[in-house]
Order: structure tokens, then C-alpha cells, then sequence
């Protein structure tokens, strides 16, 4: 597929996020929306997976270490045919298996069931770990939130990984800048977080979030990369593709009421 493709379906997966949310009630639209490229990315390109058969021997694997933000899996899920579009209006509600956080219970393509931030990564090193000790050639990605990086079991899951010299294992950084209590510097800051994690033994790439040549780029080069776990660090827009949600830390956990929603779906091309 060309990259305007690739634009395509993340336009589609951002008016999923916004739908589910707003129907919802609740939820995370801007971490969501931050991460959407990098998501469609992953799956509609970079993992090898199968809709079809999502206990595939020897798939590729994503976790989604920042689980509020589960809209955007969902989302680029059902864009992938795991399940219908239409079960995203059901997100949170009563009966539904689209829970606020991801469970792997209950959705098929959903690797690990998360929320408690740190964790995700975590569990990552150790599928990493035993893919190489069963030599099965999946490898293994994950998401994690850039206030996340301020959860101390993120550094011990990090000093593991590199260690072990996990090459099948790569981390995206969602660096939008902001989280729930506003901007990351004034919160906690984690920077120099390249210098942090070389020093950890990780490849470091750092790119545009929402350029898919280079996220692209970068899942070349992290493949390429041997001996060494890659982190890549996507610099990002908190609710990127809806003009009244980006940059804006009060969309964190926020849904937008209908004319917010419609405006919203509007500006993404989508249909109400």
C-alpha cells in the first residue's frame, strides 16, 4: 500500500476511537488519538498476524502497555476484521467485551490484558524472552505512555531486556508531552529519555509519530538491529486529527458530547 492508504485507515481508526469513546460515555480520546498511526502502522503493515487465526504459532505480538488508551486497539482491531465495526459503540457498556481496558478473555487479537501502568512492558520482556528460548520468530512490541516511563517497573523491565540482549523485542514511546495532570515535565520528568535508555542498552530511534514513512523507517531498523532491544520514541500530538483535542491535557479522559463527536468525525473525513 502507498503511505495516503496507510493515512487512510488511521483516519478511519481515529473516527472509531471518537464514536466509542463518545458513545461510551467515557474513556481516553487523547492518548488514543496520539497513537493511532503507529497502531495501523503495526498492524496493518509491520506485524506478521492473521484476523483469521489470532492464536497463530509464531505470530507477532502487541501489547498495549498504556491500557487506558484501549479505544485505539479496539479500533484498528475491528479495522482489521477481528470483529465487527459495530461492536466499538459498545465500548464499556454493560455485557460488552470492549471493557475500558484491554482483556485477552475476552477479545480475540488482545495478547495481554492491561491497565495497571508498567506492567505491559513488563510482560513484554518475558514473551520476548521466551520466544527466544522456544525460537519462535514472532516478534514483540508494545506501546508505552510517556508518563508511564515515570513507573519504576518500566526501568527494571528496561534493565532485563537489556541485558538479555532482546533483539525480537520492540518499545514505542507515545511522547505526546502530556498526561492526566498535564504536562510530563511538570508532573515528572523522565528526560533525557535516549540518553536513559542507551544507557540501558537499548537501539534508539527517535522519529515524527504521525510520519508512517518514518515509522516505517524505524520498524526497518529495529528489525535490522541485532543484539539489542530497539525503543523508539514517537513524538507525537495528544488527540492528533481533531483541532479541538490536541495538545490539550483535558482530553486525557474526557468524551466528547455529540457536537463535539460530530465535529470531531467531521474533520477526521469520517461519516456521523
Amino acid at each position: 500500500m502507498e503511505t495516503k492508504q496507510y493515512q487512510e485507515i488511521a483516519a478511519r481508526v481515529r473516527v472509531g476511537i471518537v464514536k466509542a469513546v463518545h458513545s461510551a460515555g467515557s474513556g481516553h480520546p487523547g492518548g488514543s488519538l496520539s497513537a493511532a498511526d503507529i497502531v495501523t502502522a503495526l498492524y496493518f503493515r509491520e506485524m506478521n498476524i492473521d484476523p483469521e487465526n489470532p492464536k497463530m504459532e509464531g505470530r507477532d505480538k502487541f501489547v498495549l502497555s498504556k491500557g487506558h488508551a484501549a479505544p485505539v486497539q479496539y479500533a484498528a482491531l475491528a479495522e482489521r476484521g477481528y470483529f465487527p465495526k459495530e461492536e466499538l459503540l459498545t465500548l464499556r457498556k454493560l455485557g460488552s467485551h470492549l471493557q475500558g481496558h484491554p482483556n485477552r478473555d475476552k477479545v480475540p487479537g488482545i495478547e495481554m490484558s492491561t491497565g495497571s501502568l508498567g506492567q505491559g512492558f513488563s510482560v513484554c520482556v518475558g514473551m520476548a524472552l521466551a520466544n527466544k528460548l522456544d525460537q519462535d520468530p514472532g516478534r514483540i512490541y508494545t506501546l508505552i505512555g510517556d508518563g508511564e516511563l515515570q513507573e519504576g517497573l518500566i526501568w527494571e523491565a528496561a534493565m532485563a531486556a537489556g541485558h538479555y540482549k532482546l533483539d525480537n523485542l520492540c518499545a514505542i514511546i507515545d511522547w505526546n508531552g502530556l498526561q492526566i495532570d498535564g504536562n510530563n515535565d511538570d508532573v515528572m520528568t523522565v528526560k533525557p529519555i535516549d540518553e536513559k535508555l542507551k544507557a540501558f542498552g537499548f537501539n534508539v530511534l527517535v522519529i515524527d509519530g504521525h510520519n508512517f514513512e518514518e515509522i516505517f523507517a524505524a520498524f526497518d531498523a529495529a528489525r535490522a538491529c541485532k543484539g539489542k532491544p530497539t525503543a523508539i520514541i514517537a513524538k507525537t500530538h495528544k488527540g492528533h486529527g481533531v483541532s479541538f483535542m490536541e495538545d490539550q491535557a483535558g482530553w486525557h479522559g474526557k468524551a466528547p458530547n455529540e457536537e463535539q463527536a460530530r465535529q470531531a468525525v467531521e474533520e477526521l473525513g469520517g461519516e456521523w
